[in-house]
């Protein structure tokens, strides 16, 4: 089947579809082509049909017309099931039937959920060209049950000082795999092979930057695929191999399922404190990496890792949004809910 395909600008220019704000499955399902290119990764969205394929910018309900997750649901839903797949360089996002795919988010704050036609015509034009770029993050669990979680660099201009698994853009030709090992490996220094790993897809991440309108215009906009890497090593094993890169990670963390349980509690985008659970101590061990990459032992405040995204202003250390929707992920997991690839 031949393809067209245009990239996705950020306006609500009109294409031919069945509806003018609504798709019906009259067309088939709805796939999404994220162009993997070093440095200029493109978003696309087709509609594939029996005869041809035309791109869908309509507007679903109400949602945004820019929103990944939102082409998949006709609701404010925040959370579908999607197939997906790397093929000739290309990410593909497709729908399927309930139960039968990967599970792919958005915050509920996203901001291309709430963004109106005059400001999506604001953003800037080297914004719009850059399209949705796509990204792996893997968490990496040791023989003991412990995932590693990094914090970004205060150099960073996107997210930092936000603690994150290791991970970063997908290059050309690349799987998504070797991308993660990759990242693992210039972020930590931890060099596995695929045979010294079981992987697994966890989920997807539609990831906006800035995370809320309230602090400013959308200038980032990301598929996340997050994968769970299960090794035979336990965390201390591990960790006497760690070298991280100072320009990019300031400290490291082993997080198992109860100090987990009390970040996700800390729900961003509401009200209230997180529930830290009963037996935690109030400080939290974490390797801090000076600027020459020496590691040292610290400790943090387990309230920094329960902070939440601040609604306006500079952002606080804390877990980042997605990173918590994995987690609550990787729970399900070990029990024994997870979805393999």
């Amino acid at each position: 089947m031949h393809c067209m395909s245009k990239h996705t600008p950020y306006k609500q220019d009109k294409y031919p579809c069945k509806e003018d704000h609504h798709f019906s499955n009259f067309y088939g399902d709805t796939v999404l082509l994220i162009n993997r290119m070093l440095g200029i990764l493109i978003g696309f969205l087709v509609l594939e049909m029996l005869i041809s394929v035309v791109v869908i910018l309509c507007t679903i309900g109400t949602d945004s017309p820019e929103s990944i997750t939102g082409h998949f649901t006709e609701t404010l839903n925040d959370e579908v099931e999607v197939k997906c797949s790397l093929e000739n360089n290309r990410f593909i996002l497709c729908d399927c039937e309930k139960g039968r795919g990967i599970p792919l988010k958005r915050a509920s704050f996203c901001p291309f959920k709430y963004l109106s036609v005059a400001e999506a015509a604001a953003i800037p034009l080297d914004v719009q060209s850059r399209g949705v770029d796509v990204g792996v993050a893997i968490l990496l669990q040791s023989a003991n049950q412990k995932v590693l979680l990094t914090r970004r660099s205060s150099s960073l201009r996107i997210f930092p000082n936000v603690w994150v698994p290791p991970g970063g853009h997908v290059e050309l030709d690349e799987r998504l795999l070797d991308a993660g090992l990759r990242k693992l490996r210039e972020e930590t220094g931890l060099k596995l092979d695929p045979g010294d790993v079981s992987a697994q897809l966890l989920g997807l991440w539609e990831s906006v930057f800035p995370p809320m309108l309230s602090r400013g215009m959308p200038q980032r906009h990301h598929v996340v695929t997050y994968m769970l890497l299960n090794t035979s090593l336990t965390h201390q094993q591990l960790q006497a191999s760690l070298h991280p890169e100072p320009a990019e990670v300031s400290g490291c963390l082993w997080v198992d399922a109860s100090l987990v349980k009390a970040i996700v509690s800390a729900v961003d985008g509401e009200e209230g404190s997180g529930t830290p659970q009963e037996g935690l101590a109030p400080t939290i061990s974490v390797l801090e990496v000076s600027p020459e990459g020496g590691l040292s032992e610290s400790v943090l405040p387990l309230s920094v890792l329960c902070n939440r995204a601040p609604a306006s202003g500079e952002d606080v250390e804390r877990v980042s949004t997605g990173t918590k929707y994995a987690l609550e992920l990787w729970l399900k997991n070990l029990e024994g809910q997870g979805t393999r690839c």
